[in-house]
């Protein structure tokens, strides 16, 4: 029981830069021995992770992230070892990726009136088969030299409140809790130190998530001791992960570095029964 596990990964099938494969050689590589796949709203990782997980021996659990929103507030709560097959969380995934793909059509015609003539199409090219969400965009504003940087594009045009933002269609907390729940599945809030105050943290604890995710690379020693004490306190499972994207230098630091124990992913299984 003294592997290394990180709950918090993504592929191309949402935001991340590699491919399933390579997500699960590169976890293994970095010695973890437990992982799960969050992408964005979809869940097509899952079954091909498990299958590479078994030929080099890393266990592969369940996992998706949901957004979610409280009084305008984006939240994200991450969902693991439910049904993958599911036939109604399957139905609400498939509505949540067509109402990205509205959104970053929204996004786009906002920078074509800014003199931004973006391509929809090199968007559509960067997501491949994933669901569409922002890195998208700002990838493809790099590339057609649209901007000098990823950060420049969410800090000048894409990011919450800037002239190309729009919101996402969104559920609310305890409709994701739901959902994760009906599939026979665990919900944790994800990484709360991001934007979430205690107020807000009890009322998500008070709607019936399983969970808090402790550790994540945003998190400060301080931060992650506090959530500790919070999960201790109102009897709740500790998540947590590297939050992996690939592509950027700070994510292959964290790749291995953020990670819970084994013990946490048996509690998690006990805890389902």
């Amino acid at each position: 029981m003294g592997g290394k596990a990180d709950l918090h990964l993504h592929t191309t099938y949402s935001d991340g830069a590699l491919s399933t494969r390579e997500v699960v050689e590169r976890a293994r590589r970095a010695g973890l021995t437990t992982i799960s796949i969050t992408d964005h709203d979809h869940t097509g990782a899952i079954e091909e992770a498990a299958d590479v997980g078994k030929q080099l021996g890393v266990g592969v659990v369940s996992g998706v992230e949901l957004s979610a929103s409280v009084d305008g507030k984006d939240i994200h709560i991450l969902g693991y070892f439910f049904n993958p097959t599911d036939h109604e969380l399957l139905e609400h995934l498939s509505f949540f990726r067509a109402e990205r793909l509205k959104r970053a059509e929204r996004i786009v015609e906002k920078l074509h009136a800014l003199n931004l003539p973006l391509r929809f199409d090199s968007v559509l090219d960067k997501a491949g088969t994933g669901a569409v969400g922002r890195p998208h965009i700002a990838n493809a504003l790099l590339e057609q030299g649209l901007t000098e940087s990823y950060h420049e594009a969410f800090l000048k045009y894409l990011g919450d409140g800037k002239p190309a933002y729009e919101p996402k269609s969104q559920v609310s907390p305890r409709e994701a809790i739901a959902l994760i729940a009906s599939a026979g599945g665990l919900s944790f809030i994800a990484h709360p130190g991001n934007s979430i105050d205690e107020k807000l943290l009890l009322e998500l604890i008070n709607e019936g998530v399983d969970g808090i995710e402790v550790i994540h690379p945003s998190h400060s020693r301080e931060r992650v001791a506090h959530y500790s004490g919070i999960v201790s306190e109102y009897y709740l499972l500790a998540s947590g992960g590297s939050d992996f994207h690939g592509g950027k230098k700070n994510d292959w630091e964290a790749l291995g570095k953020f990670h819970i124990t084994e013990e946490r992913v048996e509690m998690m299984r006990r805890h389902l029964g």
